[in-house]
């Protein structure tokens, strides 16, 4: 039997449980997955443990993502993110991989949204990172930002065609842009919104990030605009989707990790 997992501090909120162990369900496979919840300054000795227990594959959660980097072979998007989600430790050192980007990517590219043009990043955070640098390295123009002007700024200058902005500057960006991603928490379990809804259009693809609630402000007010909505959930699957392909080279049975998924949500 293949055990798999999760490292993090708090875990008990997570939904990968489930859903990976469905897709293990689903093809047949012979495979575990269980969470672990080292001390909060514990995240490279806790993939090194796990390692020596004979685990095949790990997910990584807050606060770890970038602790383990001491304790793995980053992968080179997930260096140039600074952070890992997804650990294979098929390889010595194991790899470390950021999945969170192709998350986001393949999230929009289900629902038709075309990875063209300029798109705009709402936070500078860890999720910020991931997903500018992932729809950068697509090609698209990336305008990021943030609540603090200097933080957008300092990831511009590390991804590529991209520029930095405040807050206040949302309207015209979002005005002229293609895809929209929300990166930050505003809205989670509020009704609350980070952009201003007069300047969302129907010309534009919206992810927010933001998965309790499913449906939320932001997205409320951009499918009023008529634009094409794709809420935070579908980026959680595809991370998951992308690390179990990863590990166990298998194509994952998204239908069904999708449905347990939104069963628990």
């Amino acid at each position: 039997m293949d055990v798999y997992g999760l490292i993090g501090n708090p875990v008990g909120h997570s939904l990968s449980p489930p859903m990976h162990e469905a897709a293990y369900e689903e093809l047949g496979i012979d495979a575990r997955y269980v969470t672990f919840e080292p001390p909060a300054d514990a995240g490279a000795t806790g993939v090194e443990s796990a390692a020596t227990l004979g685990v095949s594959g790990l997910n990584v959660t807050i606060p770890f993502k970038q602790d383990v980097l001491d304790a793995v072979e980053p992968a080179p998007l997930a260096e140039r993110i600074g952070a890992v989600n997804t650990v294979d430790f098929a390889t010595d050192p194991p790899t470390g991989y950021n999945t969170d980007a192709v998350g986001a990517t393949r999230a929009l590219r289900d629902h038709d949204v075309a990875l063209e043009g300029t798109a705009v990043v709402v936070g500078a955070g860890g999720a910020g990172r991931a997903v500018a640098f992932g729809l950068a390295d697509e090609g698209m123009t990336v305008d990021i930002a943030n609540r603090t002007e200097a933080k957008a700024h300092d990831l511009a200058e590390e991804v590529p065609d991209a520029t930095g902005h405040g807050l206040d500057a949302l309207d015209e960006l979002v005005a002229a842009a293609d895809v929209l991603v929300n990166c930050t928490s505003v809205g989670m379990k509020a009704d609350r919104s980070p952009v201003p809804a007069e300047a969302l259009h129907a010309d534009l693809g919206v992810l927010d990030a933001v998965y309790d609630p499913i449906e939320t402000r932001l997205l409320r007010d951009a499918a009023e605009a008529g634009a094409t909505t794709v809420d935070g959930a579908w980026m959680l699957l595809y991370q998951g989707v992308e690390a179990f392909e990863r590990w166990t080279g298998e194509d994952a049975p998204v239908e069904k990790m999708n449905r347990v998924l939104r069963e628990r949500l």
